[in-house]
């Protein structure tokens, strides 16, 4: 795959993701079987926010894989970043879904969001198999720290977005461990903390806007 075919499947996954025509792997809803008895209207904005929040963080993810694979020249690697991309995508589908149910809507950040995250996979990919891995690694971590968080906060009754955020939650635990057998890296302690800092700001700023 060339420079072109790259660029031509990054611009494809970008267009997709922001407008809502995500794909992916065609797994069904996991919380297709739940009833949705999360009735009191403030319970549904906050889990609205909640889910907003996870749906960024999917645009991101989006991103992340696609920049991976567009400036990595491994065979081996791209298949396995394009494999986890599509199981991602899948969350990316869920959480869009979730949105509508709750009338809630995706963060108007999306764009700033995925040139950001789409930077940062590319140019580890350029520092080789172990960054790129690595990051990967440090990314799935931190995302699974956060989803911990939302299942604790979602309210009791939102049985809908728990089984989605279940399932999502370890789908990125298995990312984590086959970037790890397939050899990555840990990344430099500054770029970590640039990563914590980058997921607080779209937390915070997904959360409102």
């Amino acid at each position: 795959m060339d420079f072109l075919d790259h660029a031509i499947l990054s611009v494809d996954n970008a267009l997709r993701t922001l407008s809502g025509q995500s794909r992916g792997s065609g797994r069904p809803n996991p919380a297709a079987e739940e009833p949705d008895s999360l009735l009191r209207p403030w319970e549904r904005r906050r889990a609205g926010r909640m889910m907003r929040v996870n749906h960024a963080g999917e645009v991101m993810a989006q991103a992340l894989y696609t920049g991976q694979e567009a400036g990595s020249k491994d065979a081996e690697l791209r298949a396995a970043l394009r494999r986890a991309r599509s199981e991602e995508e899948d969350h990316l589908r869920w959480c869009e879904e979730r949105l509508q149910e709750l009338h809630s809507r995706p963060s108007l950040l999306g764009p700033f969001w995925y040139a950001t995250a789409w930077g940062m996979g590319f140019a580890a990919a350029r520092r080789g198999r172990g960054s790129n891995l690595g990051l990967v690694v440090a990314v799935e971590n931190l995302v699974e720290e956060h989803l911990k968080e939302h299942l604790q906060d979602l309210p009791l009754e939102d049985e809908r977005s728990r089984r989605i955020l279940e399932q999502m939650e370890s789908d990125e635990v298995g990312h984590a461990e086959k970037a790890e057998e397939l050899g990555a890296e840990p990344l430099p302690l500054p770029l970590r903390l640039a990563m914590q800092g980058l997921s607080k700001m779209m937390t915070r700023g997904a959360l409102w806007i």
